[in-house]
């Protein structure tokens, strides 16, 4: 998988859905810290909606305390926004797996 020609990209947002503050914050400051990406945090099913009709997410991830019914939600809404934003599940794992997640579905967008 090459993964050269990210670095020519504009900013890439990224929306991380996870209802503990604690570890959204620790998955957005890891993204924050790769050039280019730029994280933001939805705490609740009505927060990731607002922020998804507000902004054009190149990422939506999925982390801790987000039920499979608020993303099928979720997947609809983005679906109705004609965005076809991937949406990836990361439940932890270190951030070498996370950015390899994000890369992947980047690779496939």
């Amino acid at each position: 998988m090459c993964l050269c020609g990210f670095n020519n990209l504009a900013m890439i947002n990224i929306l991380i859905v996870c209802t503990n503050q604690p570890i959204a914050e620790t998955i957005a400051r890891l993204i924050d810290n790769k050039e280019d990406w730029h994280a933001s945090t939805a705490l609740s099913l009505n927060d990731a909606l607002e922020r998804c009709y507000a902004i054009k997410f190149d990422v939506v991830l999925i982390g801790s305390g987000i039920s499979q019914e608020h993303e099928d939600v979720l997947h609809l809404h983005l679906e109705k926004l004609n965005t076809k934003t991937p949406v990836i599940k990361h439940y932890g794992g270190g951030s070498g797996l996370l950015y390899a997640e994000i890369y992947q579905a980047l690779v496939k967008k």
